[in-house]
């Protein structure tokens, strides 16, 4: 049997997400899914994160960051899908 597709997806989230636990509950949320990769605060007042998993895995984790925690409410979701070779071990805050 093959190994499940391995997909990485680049995440900006727009609207009120800093100062809301937005990065904190990704972070927890990634772990229960079982992603990978990274969560950070930009200076223009979006988040960023890189999500990596299987497609279902992906999916999973793309719905929830459309809705964040219950303090965020976000505008926008701009997702890009990326080639990259780079797996990561764990899901961080950075």
């Amino acid at each position: 049997m093959q190994a499940p597709q391995h997909e990485t997806v680049h995440v900006i989230v727009k609207g009120v997400v800093q100062g809301v636990g937005y990065r904190h509950a990704t972070v927890r949320r990634a772990h229960m899914l079982g992603v990978t990769g990274w969560v950070q605060n930009m200076e223009d007042g979006t988040v960023q994160a890189l999500v990596q998993g299987t497609a279902d895995q992906v999916d999973h984790m793309l719905e929830w960051l459309r809705r964040g925690p219950p303090a965020a409410q976000v505008r926008e979701l701009i997702t890009e899908r990326q080639y990259i070779d780079k797996r990561y071990a764990r899901f961080e805050q950075l």
